[in-house]
């Protein structure tokens, strides 16, 4: 296919040549309604590329089939079978492909660092989760994804299981062996959905980790928007094999999707495929050699550890590593990762999280070497001022028995169900109603359904305590928790 042809864009350059004068939504018109204050921020050409996609960017029987072969070259480029955008991010498409897997009260294997957007997959579909542990570093205090084995072992238990979800790259940039799950799911005769929301990139460069189709995955759902050029909400998923039917996946988009996508997030979707195929493997050469520069120069700063391959990859844990991830331990500082993220931002530095020990600074193809010099410089001030940041109660992380919780309602039940709040402290025992997620990196802590556990608590509201963030709670203070009404 040419891959110099951009559908989207080439038909937004047409609109405008056309002169097209709208009388149809936005209401804004190409911005001429817009409040000169707001253009003025925002730019001119965001309002020109806002129009709708349809009697807009194409016509009203989008006969020119402008998204359809947008889609198709996006599948050519990285070797699906098919490929569909979505405009409203991959909360949206893991959705989709949940719901085309399994229907209510039908069982998914699911790992449970699985992201909050999984969770409301549940609940509105009423899908009984099966929950696979990921793998557990005691030592580190984070969680790995689950192994092929461990998928196996939840198969043999629940050998009805419509399918297999498995969350890789994680936030952390670690990755599960999805050639070994893919087959484990194959046997049963049934799809392996992944949700590579970190993985977008993972398709041009043989350096980074083997990504879900040419593992052999059925659906993968990938963010552009976080690893890619595309706009946020930028979403794309792929789909190969029979075990997914197309139409179905098409369908499920549509029930949950909007009708009024956005032809900016389409544009950027489509630009973004063009400079993969022609430049993408130039561009993570730089890439990559920027990151390990960046990785040896920062692991020279006092009291910093970047964690690497030896940390995170091995029997027990992960099996790749995404080298883009910067994951850098700073309680050799004596602060935790919430105080430095802070602390860094005051430095004009946003990176992207902080748990209670680490910090994620995330290069893409987009870095350079005044960029990277930046971060540098940031981390060298942050170890030179760590005596003067705030010092936190330690976060109470449990290990894996105590961060494992007991699903005894299914979510959706538990979440539209009768609720009442109570002050954490009686919570224990209680049957969650609510996410309770702390962000970023999205993976709940506790889900609706689950049985609260003291460690679970003690846990959340230590790390509020420390600066962690649960935006998601009915009370983030989690003064007080949702929990199933009694009786």
């Amino acid at each position: 296919m040419d891959h110099e042809q951009v559908p989207v864009l080439d038909a937004l350059a047409a609109y405008h040549a056309e002169r097209q004068l709208p009388f149809a939504p936005p209401g804004h018109k190409q911005g001429r309604g817009a409040d000169p204050r707001v253009r003025a921020v925002l730019g001119e050409a965001v309002f020109r590329g806002d129009l709708l996609a349809m009697n807009g960017l194409d016509d009203r029987t989008s006969s020119r089939q402008v998204l359809q072969r947008a889609q198709e070259l996006m599948a050519d480029a990285v070797g699906a079978e098919h490929t569909f955008f979505s405009t409203c991010g991959s909360s949206l498409s893991v959705k989709a492909a949940m719901l085309s897997v399994a229907g209510p009260h039908e069982e998914l294997l699911i790992g449970r660092d699985a992201h909050k957007s999984v969770v409301s997959g549940l609940v509105l579909a009423g899908i009984r989760p099966v929950w696979v542990d990921p793998q557990w570093d005691p030592d580190l205090h984070l969680a790995h994804p689950p192994s092929a084995e461990t998928y196996a072992e939840a198969f043999a238990r629940h050998p009805d299981a419509r399918g297999a979800l498995v969350t890789t790259p994680t936030p952390y940039g670690t990755c599960s062996d999805l050639a070994a799950i893919a087959e484990v799911c194959h046997r049963h005769g049934v799809p392996l959905v992944v949700d590579e929301a970190w993985g977008a990139h993972l398709p041009f460069h043989p350096d980074l980790p083997t990504w879900a189709m040419d593992a052999g995955a059925d659906v993968c759902v990938t963010s552009v928007h976080k690893m890619g050029s595309g706009l946020e909400q930028g979403s794309v998923f792929h789909l190969q094999g029979d075990l997914v039917d197309p139409a179905a996946l098409r369908s499920r988009e549509d029930l949950l999707g909007t009708t009024s996508s956005s032809v900016l997030i389409y544009a950027a979707l489509d630009g973004w495929r063009r400079q993969m195929v022609q430049h993408g493997r130039a561009l993570y050469d730089d890439a990559l050699a920027l990151a390990a520069s960046v990785r040896a120069r920062a692991e020279e700063v006092d009291g910093l550890h970047v964690h690497g391959r030896e940390d995170f990859c091995g029997p027990g844990r992960a099996v790749d590593l995404d080298p883009l991830q910067l994951i850098i331990d700073v309680s050799g500082l004596g602060v935790s990762g919430y105080r430095a993220v802070d602390a860094l931002r005051t430095q004009g530095l946003s990176l992207h999280f902080g748990d209670h020990r680490r910090i994620n600074a995330q290069l893409t193809h987009a870095d350079d070497a005044e960029s990277a010099d930046a971060l540098l410089a940031g981390l060298h001030r942050l170890a030179a001022e760590a005596r003067g940041l705030p010092r936190d109660r330690p976060v109470e992380v449990p290990g894996p028995d105590g961060l494992r919780t007991e699903q005894v309602v299914l979510p959706r039940d538990a979440f539209f169900g009768p609720v009442v709040d109570v002050p954490w402290q009686e919570a224990e025992g209680r049957v969650a109603a609510e996410m309770l997620t702390p962000y970023p990196p999205g993976i709940p802590a506790a889900l609706p359904g689950e049985r609260l556990t003291r460690e679970v608590l003690r846990y959340l509201r230590t790390g509020v305590e420390a600066g962690m963030v649960v935006p998601d709670a009915a009370d983030p203070g989690l003064d007080t928790v949702r929990v199933v009404a009694e009786g």
